[in-house]
């Protein structure tokens, strides 16, 4: 992860810039985050040891509501990397209509390194030192990368002690016995899979049963598996960070799941035959999905892709310099900030329960974000066909003038020379 992620992250907001309809004082504003903060997080480790692990949380934008962000426990987490992840969720949020900002945080460790009294401690440690700058007014964490249910419900409970009281809405991804909501776990690959069948006969037309190769075989990139298998769609090769696997005819994906679960990793797989990591993205098929981490694809290999479509479950998985090489090849790309809001989406449906008190089921959740997510892909589709845009650039543009219209609200120039007038 480089110091200019989020330069590169901005090439996109700029290019969008002039289809979008937007106020100086918003541009401004969009460049830079509201705060961000680093501290430092000591663990006392079972053998005794006092070791510091650095962490970040960023509130990049928080006009339209508090902001709204993962936690990610890995060793590559750094400042520039957590500040681009929160300028893309203030995006997300916007591009669906969200009552919430753009906020991110994470911890520089390898949680595999950790025991579970070690990761409770740090989990604990991290929210204690955040506490400060968050809140359910405020800012409001989630899961992300090597956190889920149970770290969010520590971090909660660490939250109420600070506070001497109870705030279940302080976070999300929560424990169903701590105020979660159920399909949160799934949230992110339904949401994907709603966006995929919604333009699926557009960026796919007359393909009955596509071809599809996932980098990324964790929660969203398993499931999504799943859901794409029983859809017709044929599954060629599917990748974690240990192996990556491939059978032109379709792979046998429950079996893989079983597999995972019971070994850990994809390595040695029961179906398919092994290749090389960055030949799974290099396979001609009609569907590629990013499901890892940032920055899968850049200059130097995306003259490689072979793929008609390209759906981003990933942040980030395209570089701007892939973008440029992709669609001077014809390839379409359908942007993260739409395909994989499924999560935040679902979270905000948590965030209201919390608040209400009230208990939502699985099949109103359900139902709720497939109507959300259709909405909003098809509003991105309808502008991207009349202003004839890229899909990335009609989300964003759709994005920006949400944001814009709000920060105007606010109280800008533009709004006092109105009244003037």
């Amino acid at each position: 992860m480089t110091d200019d992620l989020l330069e590169d992250a901005i090439v996109r907001f700029e290019e969008a810039l002039p289809h979008a309809q937007l106020s100086e004082d918003a541009h401004e504003r969009l460049r830079s985050p509201v705060s961000s903060l680093k501290v430092s997080v000591p663990v006392r480790m079972d053998d005794g040891r006092l070791r510091i692990f650095p962490g970040y949380r960023v509130r990049y934008d928080d006009t339209r509501g508090p902001a709204k962000g993962g936690i990610r426990f890995h060793p590559g987490v750094t400042a520039a990397e957590v500040t681009t992840l929160a300028f893309w969720m203030t995006f997300k949020t916007a591009l669906m209509d969200l009552p919430f900002g753009g906020g991110k945080g994470g911890v520089a460790v390898d949680p595999k390194q950790l025991s579970a009294s070690e990761l409770e401690r740090l989990s604990r440690g991290y929210l204690a030192a955040i506490a400060d700058v968050i809140g359910p007014d405020v800012d409001i964490p989630a899961p992300d990368v090597a956190t889920n249910e149970l770290v969010m419900g520590w971090m909660a409970h660490e939250y109420a002690k600070i506070n001497r009281g109870h705030h279940p809405s302080v976070v999300t991804g929560k424990p169903l016995a701590l105020g979660g909501i159920p399909g949160r776990s799934s949230a992110t690959s339904d949401g994907a899979f709603h966006v995929i069948r919604t333009v699926q006969s557009r960026v796919l037309p007359d393909i009955d049963h596509p071809s599809v190769a996932i980098q990324g075989f964790g929660n969203a990139g398993s499931q999504l598996a799943t859901r794409l298998a029983e859809a017709g769609w044929r599954v060629v090769g599917v990748s974690d960070s240990s192996a990556a696997i491939h059978d032109a005819g379709g792979l046998d994906v429950a079996a893989l799941r079983e597999h995972k679960k019971a070994t850990g990793s994809l390595a040695d797989p029961p179906v398919g035959e092994e290749i090389a990591a960055e030949d799974l993205l290099c396979l001609e098929v009609d569907v590629l999905i990013p499901a890892a981490l940032e920055g899968a694809i850049d200059g130097s290999n995306a003259e490689r892709v072979r793929a008609r479509t390209i759906f981003e479950v990933a942040n980030g998985p395209l570089t701007a310099d892939a973008d440029r090489i992709l669609d001077d090849a014809g390839v379409q790309i359908v942007p993260d900030i739409l395909v994989n809001a499924g999560g935040v989406t679902v979270s905000w449906f948590e965030w209201i329960a919390n608040r209400t008190g009230d208990r939502w089921d699985e099949a109103t959740v359900r139902e709720r974000l497939e109507r959300r997510m259709v909405t909003e892909t098809d509003a991105v589709v309808a502008l991207a066909d009349a202003r004839d845009l890229p899909l990335r650039t009609a989300a964003y543009v759709h994005a920006i003038e949400r944001l814009s219209r709000s920060m105007d609200a606010t109280g800008t120039a533009s709004l006092f020379g109105d009244l003037d007038g």
